[in-house]
């Protein structure tokens, strides 16, 4: 019996296009969509992200990243890892049904890496449109996937950087 098919890595994006910000997960979903990026797959996970672990773990992948809208108390488009040891105990600003800690717990019984970057938001509401500096932030994630190498070169979120 041969091992299953792996894949290099998976973005799994989490939001809800339709709360302003909240969408930056969805959005990032959709550039990859339209633009693959070489050696990722991207997996958009919505506002229900449990709902898609079972597709992330049949692929076998070596790294996933989690990207989320995440209240971090910072600038609006200021991008942040988040230690996924920290965000239970963490404030972090959710529009989903289920705490990101249970699907990351889930995740990291399965794959070696998994990496969580929060995108601090400005405008979370119904129907408001993404602001520009999330928009930018996305782009930026999007940019260092093609040449990921260790946790990104994002910084890591530091109680300096709450409020």
């Amino acid at each position: 019996m041969t091992p299953p098919d792996t894949i290099d890595s998976v973005v799994l994006t989490v939001g809800n296009s339709m709360m302003g910000d909240d969408g930056a997960g969805p959005l990032l979903a959709e550039l990859m969509s339209r633009s693959p990026v070489a050696g990722w797959t991207v997996i958009n996970g919505g506002s229900t992200p449990e709902n898609v672990v079972h597709q992330v773990r049949a692929l076998h992948p070596a790294r996933v990243v989690v990207v989320d809208a995440a209240d971090m108390s910072l600038a609006p488009g200021e991008i942040r890892l988040i230690d996924p040891q920290q965000i239970a105990d963490m404030f972090i600003m959710s529009t989903h049904n289920l705490p990101l800690s249970f699907v990351i717990d889930q995740l990291s019984e399965d794959v070696a890496e998994v990496w969580f970057v929060g995108i601090q938001p400005d405008v979370v509401a119904f129907y408001f449109p993404m602001t520009e500096k999330v928009t930018a932030a996305v782009n930026t994630v999007l940019q260092r996937l093609s040449d990921w190498h260790g946790d990104g070169g994002f910084p890591w979120l530091v109680a300096d950087d709450e409020s």
